[in-house]
């Protein structure tokens, strides 16, 4: 995958096109073809999408948003660095948003959410692809979420994810993340399925609080490389 082929598939959808570049950057930052640090020349960009670089600028607002891009008067799009204290208290707010999702959704849970989400884990353990296992990570997490029916805590839950994510993506290359994420993830549907509550809250805030560790001990290990 390249910046040509995202940008191939944004000329494909109708959507606005300051949210398909955003998709398409995001996505580019995601999955490694920008690195920490690089540089993002509008005109450039612009270029890249056959259009004008006003909804570049639009779509480089988002992802500042996200925190995925810093934005520098003079120097223009830099993107953004995730330090290991930001990744602690993303992961604690993680914990707080979260565990109050679950307990807001958990009472309304349908056999059809609970079907759902096992469909997602099932993909999930057929999946090898790290950008994969990422997106399916997030459709799991959703889909519990969803259920709660507040639609502002979840867009901030979400962007609390896209933060992490092309970390986390290093995280889900390595097997033996990937195989005890997966084994908490079916403990936390089967909680949902009991609507058991307590054990749904404790298993998930140990599945965010021991993801965090890791991945706050990973950047650590980069920062001392630099």
């Amino acid at each position: 995958m390249s910046l040509n082929d995202l940008a191939a598939n944004v000329l494909q959808q109708q959507r606005s096109t300051p949210d398909l570049i955003a998709d398409a950057l995001r996505e580019a930052i995601l999955c490694g073809i920008f690195q920490e640090r690089q540089s993002l020349r509008q005109d450039e960009i612009a270029t890249q999408f056959g259009v004008s670089r006003i909804p570049v600028r639009e779509a480089l607002k988002q992802l500042e948003a996200e925190g995925l891009v810093t934005l520098h008067l003079n120097r223009g799009a830099i993107v953004s660095v995730l330090t290991a204290q930001e990744a602690q208290e993303i992961c604690e707010i993680r914990s707080a948003l979260e565990v109050k999702a679950i307990q807001l959704a958990i009472p309304k849970f349908r056999e059809t959410d609970i079907e759902k989400a096992a469909v997602i884990l099932e993909a999930t353990d057929q999946a090898t692809d790290a950008g994969v296992l990422a997106k399916l990570n997030w459709e799991f997490h959703a889909t519990l979420y969803t259920t709660a029916e507040r639609p502002r805590l979840l867009t901030m839950i979400k962007t609390l994810h896209v933060n992490c994510d092309r970390y986390v993506r290093v995280q889900l290359a390595q097997m033996d993340y990937q195989e005890r994420s997966q084994k908490e993830h079916y403990q936390l549907l089967d909680a949902c399925q009991k609507q058991d509550t307590k054990t749904a809250v404790r298993l998930l805030k140990r599945h965010i609080d021991s993801a965090g560790e890791q991945l706050i001990a990973y950047l650590q290990q980069i920062a001392q490389k630099r």
